[in-house]
């Protein structure tokens, strides 16, 4: 892990979007760990300790706008980016009302998640 790395937690139901959002994340030097539920989220949280999650809002049970909500007071100054496949205005709206640091449009560009997440690192580590 190099000074510029961040430690992301990628929060998705689809196995193979989480899994290629890890595989980008460590090939870009962060240390990046792939969870599959909201409850897996919030279980693993506090002891990974991200700086970045990239949330999908659309999860069975626990979904990423209460995730977001029960995550943030298990790890205060975590930023939370919504990583959806969700379009419409009025989500997109909540996303941006109930405090996600961004919103990221499934399929995102490599480029795109590499800058939003080296963005969100800087402010999560106050840089």
């Amino acid at each position: 892990m190099t000074t510029d790395s961040c430690k992301v937690m990628v929060v998705d139901d689809n196995h193979d979007v989480a899994d290629s959002a890890v595989m980008l994340l460590h090939s870009w030097g962060h240390e990046a760990i792939a969870v599959y539920t909201g409850e897996e989220c919030l279980a693993k949280a506090k002891d990974f300790d991200p700086d970045v999650i990239l949330m999908d809002i659309g999860l069975p049970g626990v979904d990423g706008f209460e995730c977001k909500d029960h995550v943030e007071r298990i790890c205060p100054g975590v930023r939370v980016v919504a990583l959806t496949g969700y379009t419409q205005a009025h989500i997109v709206r909540r996303a941006r009302a109930e405090g996600f640091a961004g919103h990221l449009l499934k399929p995102v560009e490599g480029a795109e998640l590499k800058s939003a997440v080296k963005d969100q690192c800087e402010i999560a580590k106050g840089l």
